[in-house]
């Protein structure tokens, strides 16, 4: 399938990045934010895992490389500006979120405080070793 007009729709930043939603497809739950640029947005288009690029690292990252808790693509929007892209994945594995989550978004506004809730799925150390400073 050629996704070229898709890609030519998005509007890139400054950086060449674009921020992307990840959404489950069951659930309808937001999984996470991430960024892509061109390449890795062309990418999971063509593969149907869901590639992102790192920007502290710098690099392409193809979600679950390390974890294993992988998404594939199900659907692909873009908002009405071109800015922001909405994808729809099937999550694999127990966690979106590199803290060992479901989702990356687990702490809730509670009285003026960030409020933890859910269980861990698994220990991000034993996943990707101990955090270095």
């Amino acid at each position: 399938m050629d996704w070229q007009p898709f890609i030519d729709a998005v509007v890139f930043d400054d950086h060449g990045l674009v921020p992307v939603i990840a959404q489950e497809v069951d659930s309808h739950k937001v999984l996470m934010l991430a960024y892509m640029n061109a390449e890795t947005l062309r990418l999971t288009l063509e593969t149907g895992q869901m590639t992102y690029w790192s920007r502290s690292r710098k690099a392409v990252w193809v979600k679950g490389g390390t974890s294993g808790n992988t998404q594939d693509v199900v659907e692909a929007r873009l908002d009405c500006d071109g800015d922001a892209l909405l994808f729809v994945v099937q999550q694999h594995g127990g966690a979106a979120c590199h803290t060992g989550r479901r989702s990356c978004f687990f702490r809730k506004g509670m009285e003026g405080k960030p409020v933890v809730e859910g269980e861990q799925v698994f220990d991000p150390a034993s996943v990707y070793g101990p955090a270095s400073d």
